[in-house]
């Protein structure tokens, strides 16, 4: 039996006019800035014009610890929103933009799979609307200010050897990790040790998806820490004046983008990943629009609930003020299955001992959505072809001595209708209501090092965390420097528990070592770097980009 692929699904469908999904949402077309027929921006007047009154159902999608066989978390997020608009819901899904680097690389594309996809799909997956070229340009604005401060005299006593910011690029590039320019006289700037990291790692990438609206984006510009002076005080981008310039770069690429799902339901899509480890999440000003236009809003954040639903609710909902009514964790058989230790290859055979071993993987990510953020919880099971119904059985038993209930979604093959039990299931949830106190993993007024040991400790169940020397003195210039009271951003491996992505399943008697810390206060937070984690990835060895083409019509091939 042969399938279609994703490109070929998304070709073969018809778009409405984005008017008239801008109709559907309650949108004016004056508020509209149309890029073709099937995209547009929507004006910053539409959120000033939005109230909280109207605030709809916030659901978050997350998903257990990612396997190379795959969970499937945006395609179960689009599916969700399509079913729910299927019951009779007033229903809108918020995506993060896909960076070209994996869609080149690994991925191929990330704008869902199968029937449950976002389009236009080859547009999303290449330059879009133009957002993360107009970051790129703003943050490489402000590298190119910084160096030319140190060329022309460098009136603020800035160390070469303590420059904290990097050039980007959005396409993995692993040649450009560490280079030196300035070389060739002095005409062509002082010589240094410089990197480039992958655009949607930077700080202006979390910048942008935090802000909420012009001026707090350029005062988040201001804050931004790019190096320190001689004596150890630190740089900011107000020092080199760039914040201004900066915020013009960005003046269109902040209105949120608006499109559609193969099914017509309302996508916004808007900003990506951050803060050095991916964490997948839209940006606050589309997340509120769309909570303000809809009953039902579905969000994904990026790999695991221990990375990014994590930095959901202890970031993103802290800084806006937002709080899910659910939360959906994705999982496959098939993945937990090599949780519990079984090759890739065998993964279609029924083993219930597998499954039983890679169980505790889901059941954590549970549990921390429960105990930690106190969250009602809805399992879904992508479902395969090759699982079996006493394996789906061992998962539904499970879950229920958590109490939660397993949905089956088959939304891969057959869009909203293979959605309807998660949907019926995540209304049930909702409606029964839950607790709106927000609860979080620390409290800010702790300090960096409890703030990381409580992540450690409480979300990845790790016996404590050891503090390099380096990490140590940094932890006490941050805090004389005034961020102590800033949230934690873990950089940590996606594919354990733990800070060693061959630990699967849920590992205990192990420790996070925390290597390296440092500000990215324009974003509002500390990032703590543990294990080798990659801010600019490499192409694989046959990359994705040998099977994209387009022929003499301008019509794309290959991306999947």
């Amino acid at each position: 039996m042969t399938f279609k692929s994703d490109i070929e699904i998304a070709q073969a469908t018809e778009m409405k006019p984005i008017d008239e999904i801008a109709a559907s949402a309650g949108l004016p077309l004056d508020q509209l800035e149309h890029y073709g027929k099937y995209k547009a921006k929507i004006s910053l007047d539409a959120l000033s014009e939005s109230t909280d009154s109207k605030q709809g159902k916030l659901i978050l999608m997350t998903a257990i610890t990612p396997t190379s066989a795959g969970e499937g978390k945006t395609t179960t997020t689009i599916g969700l929103a399509d079913a729910l608009s299927k019951l009779g819901k007033n229903t809108s899904v918020a995506l993060r933009e896909p960076s070209m680097g994996p869609v080149f690389g690994i991925k191929g594309g990330a704008a869902g799979g199968g029937y449950a996809q976002v389009v236009p799909m080859e547009d999303l997956n290449l330059h879009f609307t133009g957002d993360f070229h107009a970051i790129g340009a703003a943050n490489n604005l402000l590298a190119a200010m910084l160096d030319n401060h140190i060329q022309q005299g460098n009136s603020l006593n800035i160390d070469p050897r303590q420059i904290t910011w990097k050039r980007v690029v959005d396409m993995n590039d692993r040649q450009l990790r560490f280079v030196v320019d300035g070389l060739g006289g002095k005409a062509n700037g002082s010589p240094r040790e410089d990197g480039f990291d992958i655009t949607v790692a930077s700080e202006v990438m979390a910048i942008f998806c935090l802000a909420t609206g012009l001026e707090d984006l350029k005062e988040r510009f201001s804050k931004i820490v790019v190096a320190y002076t001689y004596d150890g005080k630190p740089v900011t981008c107000a020092d080199l004046k760039a914040e201004g310039a900066m915020t013009a770069l960005l003046k269109d690429a902040i209105k949120p983008n608006l499109v559609q799902t193969l099914e017509g339901t309302p996508a916004f899509v808007h900003g990506g990943p951050f803060a050095n480890i991916a964490h997948g999440c839209n940006s606050i000003l589309a997340t509120k629009l769309a909570l303000n236009k809809f009953d039902y809003l579905i969000t994904e954040a990026g790999f695991g609930g221990d990375l990014g639903a994590e930095k959901f609710i202890d970031i993103k909902c802290r800084a806006a003020g937002l709080r899910p009514d659910a939360v959906v964790v994705v999982a496959t058989v098939r993945a937990l299955k090599m949780h519990g230790g079984v090759a890739k290859a065998d993964l279609k055979a029924e083993n219930l001992e597998a499954l039983a071993e890679g169980m505790p993987n889901l059941l954590q990510h549970v549990e921390n959505m429960q105990e930690i953020f106190k969250l009602p919880v809805v399992v879904a099971i992508n479902r395969f072809p090759d699982d079996s119904e006493a394996e789906l059985e061992l998962v539904r038993e499970e879950c229920k001595k958590l109490n939660v209930n397993v949905a089956l979604s088959e939304v891969w093959g057959k869009g909203g209708e293979g959605g309807l039990e998660l949907a019926e299931e995540v209304i049930r949830v909702v409606e029964a209501g839950s607790d709106r106190t927000p609860h979080y993993t620390y409290e800010l007024d702790t300090t960096i090092e409890e703030k990381v040991e409580a992540i450690a400790k409480r979300m990845y169940r790790a016996d404590g965390v050891v503090f390099t020397n380096k990490a140590r003195k940094q932890i006490k210039v941050l805090t004389e420097n005034g961020f102590g009271n800033l949230p934690v951003c873990m950089a940590k491996t996606q594919y354990s528990f733990s800070d060693d992505p061959a630990l699967i399943g849920a590992p205990r008697g192990f420790e996070i070592t925390v290597s390296n810390l440092k500000v990215s206060a324009g974003a509002g937070f500390i990032v703590a770097l543990t294990g080798e984690v990659m801010t600019m990835p490499g192409l694989p060895r046959v990359p994705s980009a040998e099977k994209i083409d387009v022929d003499a019509n301008g019509k794309i091939s290959g991306l999947f």
